[in-house]
C-alpha cells in the first residue's frame, strides 16, 4: 500500500512539472510579447495578474478579453482574444497563477 501511495505522489509531481512546462511553452508562444513573469511590460506582469485576478477572470481575459474588460470596468482593451485548446488554456492559467505571492515557480 505504501508503494502505491509513493507512486501516486511521484506521478502527481511529474504531471505538475509537465503542466508547468506546457504553460511556459504557451506563454513563450502567445504572451511573451506583452507580458513578463515578474516585470511590467506592455501588459501587467504575471505576478500582478496572479495577485489580483481569479482563475475565472484570467481564463476570461484569455478567451474573451473585450467582454471581461467591460465587466471589470476598463475603458479599453488592448489584448487580443486567443483561440487555444482547452489544455493550453488550463496550462497558461496554472502558469500565471504560479506567480501568485507565496507560490513557487
Amino acid at each position: 500500500m505504501l508503494k502505491k501511495i509513493i507512486f501516486f505522489i511521484a506521478l502527481i509531481g511529474v504531471v505538475s512539472a509537465s503542466q508547468a512546462e506546457s504553460g511556459k511553452k504557451v506563454f513563450e508562444t502567445y504572451c511573451w510579447g506583452c507580458h513578463h513573469q515578474s516585470a511590467v511590460a506592455f501588459g501587467p506582469s504575471f505576478t500582478q495578474i496572479a495577485s489580483s485576478r481569479s482563475r475565472e477572470e484570467i481564463r476570461g481575459m484569455i478567451t474573451d478579453p473585450e467582454g471581461v474588460s467591460k465587466v471589470l470596468g476598463y475603458e479599453r482593451n488592448a489584448m487580443p482574444a486567443f483561440e487555444l485548446k482547452e489544455e493550453e488554456i488550463e496550462a497558461i492559467v496554472d502558469y500565471i497563477l504560479s506567480y501568485a505571492p507565496g507560490e513557487k515557480h
